[in-house]
């Protein structure tokens, strides 16, 4: 739990953070419109990626490394060359802000979840939309690939997850349970779980494979913003606007 250093730089609220595959560069992004890359043994920030014209929400590095993605409230997804910084391209179609950005294991898709309730995949090699997601009824806070790529999960301020075949687009099914909405999901490692945070205080667990609730993590004593599964799956965190991080053990 030492504190290792202080990355500083940004002049308004940083809002996601992501290191890259082989863990050399940190991404940051904020309220200020920018990204910032930061050699991440060191501290130094290496450049700012500028063009977003509102706050930056999310970023997430491809699976190779080569490209950084984020989501703006300016409604756009954008692609940038992390070793040079330059904007490859500027993905438009959603309608209201991008909330959240994830690439496929394999690199050649990337998901974007919107306030305009739907999720965009897009093609990573070319920036062409590969198809619309619609069913939720209010806006996907948070997406996410299963580790085999098949499943797609969205988190919805309509107090749903929903799973989607990332292939086709098709709706696998619905989960519901949550009593308000879901501010992110995550798979575990093997793919057999997916956690979902949520602002009615809890975290549940879902059987990736046939949508059954495992059980439901109770504690935190505000909305959980964020969940996230250790490399191992054995660990789940949990954080929380209760100001704690929470960390469950999960059976194997």
């Amino acid at each position: 739990g030492r504190l290792v250093r202080t990355l500083e730089g940004h002049t308004s609220s940083v809002y996601s953070v992501a290191f890259a595959p082989d863990g050399r560069l940190l991404a940051s992004s904020a309220h200020d419109q920018t990204i910032r890359l930061w050699d991440a043994a060191s501290g130094q920030l290496v450049r700012t990626l500028e063009g977003h014209t509102n706050w930056v929400n999310s970023v997430a590095f491809s699976p190779d490394g080569r490209l950084l993605a984020s989501g703006s409230y300016d409604k756009t997804v954008r692609l940038w060359d992390a070793a040079s910084g330059r904007l490859v391209r500027t993905l438009k179609g959603h309608t209201n802000w991008v909330n959240n950005v994830a690439f496929s294991p394999d690199g050649r898709l990337l998901a974007s979840g919107s306030w305009d309730k739907t999720v965009r995949l897009w093609d990573a090699a070319s920036g062409r939309l590969v198809r619309t997601l619609e069913g939720h009824t209010n806006w996907v806070n948070s997406v996410a690939f299963s580790p085999d790529g098949r499943l797609l999960a969205s988190g919805s301020a309509d107090t749903t997850v929903r799973l989607w075949d990332a292939a086709s687009g098709r709706l696998v099914r619905t989960l519901e349970g949550h009593t308000d909405q879901v501010n992110s999901v995550a798979f575990s490692p093997d793919g057999r779980l997916l956690a979902s945070g949520s602002w009615d205080k809890t975290v549940r667990l879902w059987d990736a494979a046939s949508g059954r609730l495992v059980r439901t993590l109770e504690g935190h004593t505000n909305s959980v913003n964020s969940v996230a599964f250790s490399p191992d799956g054995r660990l789940l965190a949990s954080g929380s606007h209760d100001g704690t991080i929470r960390l469950w053990g999960i059976a194997p």
